[in-house]
């Protein structure tokens, strides 16, 4: 039997597969790089639009088992394109349009090959859309390793640094031990349950065999570390401060997240659709998890004296916040997958502003990346100093940043609605603690500067301006209205 494909369903993916494939051949006809960078923010805007078009439809799915199609129930399908999927594709999109710009005079800067570049991000993008809308094992699976294998080129991308290199390195060995990690859980879900699609796995598992019990324990715990390493959550984490700081600047904002963004759509689409049945197990897991992550993260981002390496610990410890909701397990699911959500697009925002801003800072004095170095950044560029305390200020949770502080209480109220109580103590200590290395670094931008420089980021170009000021405005209205994102999130989810 042939399958019909839903080409609509699936044309945010395929605008960007063919726009990649087309970007690889420009650069093998010498077009100028500016105008390579373009046309790939404009093939991630067509999808954006993709993407909207989609919202305003009803439940789209594709690549369904026929016997689902014949009638004998509901159609198990491998590709959904709900409104989950598409609010999750709609961060990712409008996240990758911004690491595009940051990317443009960082590609020349940097010596970088433009055509690959592009081609490899795009590809890395479709594995992000294509793993928020998957709903079989097989093709999160693909999906996660089509999100991961480009990074690791990416990372490594500037051919002649060792720096790179070794962060590429280092990567590319997690990724493969824990893809290996993740195939056996998976393997062992499969063997327990016969089924690979989740709709008909979470109602295999309700009614399980007692002798088969620990085996889908097991490989729900397995599957559950695959994810463990795509979020950075502890102790699968200890890739991302050396990858940050090897990494081009852009590429670690988007690893920080579109990456992490994808990686816990993906999580919350396997707990909430496939694993309900076994919360008991997997809640405490997350719970451990979480209080761990957010607890190393940010005592490690205490002994940090650079901005990258910084932000990346302060990412480990933001993807503690995200997975507590989840640590209920099965009760309150609904209200936990809200809050996570809602979480993750409110830091994508947060977190893509203090790296544009650190990216300006490097584009005309590169060796400008410990702490100190930001010392009197307000006083010598204005709009850009002032950017990047605000962007601070959200991600401590401190007023005019409102929308960080919301998106904690929304954790928060999930976390101990959910019975959780324990961990919601370990996030208020955890919380303090990284509102001291958030407000450390903003009061350098405004601290008299020890020795006299010149404006470090005069000039950082028009696409850096314009990234900076997109997310500022962004940050600036949700902390207006940060409530609109929960309700946006309840809506869908």
């Amino acid at each position: 039997m042939i399958q019909h494909i839903d080409y609509a369903a699936i044309s945010p993916p395929l605008i960007l597969a063919v726009a990649a494939v087309g970007l690889l051949l420009a650069d093998a006809f010498d077009v100028p790089r500016r105008l390579l960078g373009l046309l790939s923010g404009g093939a991630l805007t067509v999808a954006l639009a993709a993407v909207a078009v989609l919202a305003f439809g009803d439940r789209r799915a594709t690549f369904c088992l026929p016997d689902g199609l014949r009638g004998n129930g509901p159609p198990s399908c491998s590709y959904v394109a709900d409104d989950f999927t598409l609010l999750f594709q709609g961060i990712v999109l409008a996240a990758a349009v911004i690491v595009v710009l940051l990317s443009l005079r960082e590609i020349t800067a940097a010596r970088m090959p433009a055509g690959e570049y592009h081609f490899l991000l795009l590809a890395a993008i479709i594995g992000a859309l294509v793993l928020v809308a998957a709903r079989d094992l097989i093709l999160l699976v693909v999906a996660l390793e089509t999100l991961s294998l480009p990074v690791f080129a990416l990372v490594a991308l500037r051919r002649y640094d060792g720096i790179a290199s070794e962060a590429a390195l280092k990567l590319f060995l997690v990724s493969v031990v824990s893809a290996a990690i993740m195939l056996f859980g998976v393997s062992l879900v499969y063997g327990a349950t016969g089924a690979m699609h989740l709709d008909r796995i979470a109602p295999a598992l309700e009614r399980l065999p007692a002798q088969l019990d620990p085996v889908a324990a097991l490989g729900i715990v397995l599957v559950l570390a695959g994810f463990g390493f795509k979020v950075a959550a502890v102790p699968f984490h200890f890739w991302a401060p050396d990858v940050y700081q090897g990494a081009p600047v852009p590429v670690a904002a988007f690893l920080s997240v579109v990456s992490k963004a994808a990686g816990f759509a993906g999580l919350v689409i396997v707990l909430s659709a496939g694993f309900p049945a076994y919360g008991h197990v997997w809640g405490p897991v997350i719970a451990a998890l979480a209080a761990i992550t957010m607890t190393l993260g940010n005592l490690m981002a205490l002994r940090q004296r650079t901005a990258i390496r910084l932000l990346a610990w302060s990412s480990v410890a933001q993807s503690g916040y995200m997975l507590a909701p989840l640590a209920v397990g099965a009760r309150r699911l609904p209200e936990a997958v809200a809050a996570t959500t809602a979480y993750v697009a409110l830091y994508a925002v947060m977190n893509l502003g203090a790296f544009a801003v650190v990216v300006a800072v490097r584009r005309t004095a590169p060796a400008r990346d410990t702490l100190d170095a930001f010392r009197g950044l307000a006083r010598t560029s204005p709009a850009t100093g002032a950017a990047l305390a605000f962007f601070l200020i959200c991600l401590a949770g401190l007023p005019p940043g409102v929308m960080g502080l919301f998106a904690k209480v929304v954790v928060f109220r999930a976390t101990v609605a959910g019975g959780v109580t324990w961990l919601a103590v370990v996030m208020a200590v955890n919380t303090v603690i990284g509102l001291y290395y958030y407000l450390a670094w903003a009061v350098r931008l405004f601290a008299a500067p020890e020795h006299p420089v010149p404006a470090p980021a005069a000039d950082p170009g028009p696409a850096v301006r314009a990234a900076i000021a997109a997310t500022a405005v962004g940050a600036a209205v949700l902390s207006v209205a940060p409530q609109l994102v929960l309700q946006a999130v309840r809506a869908v989810t």
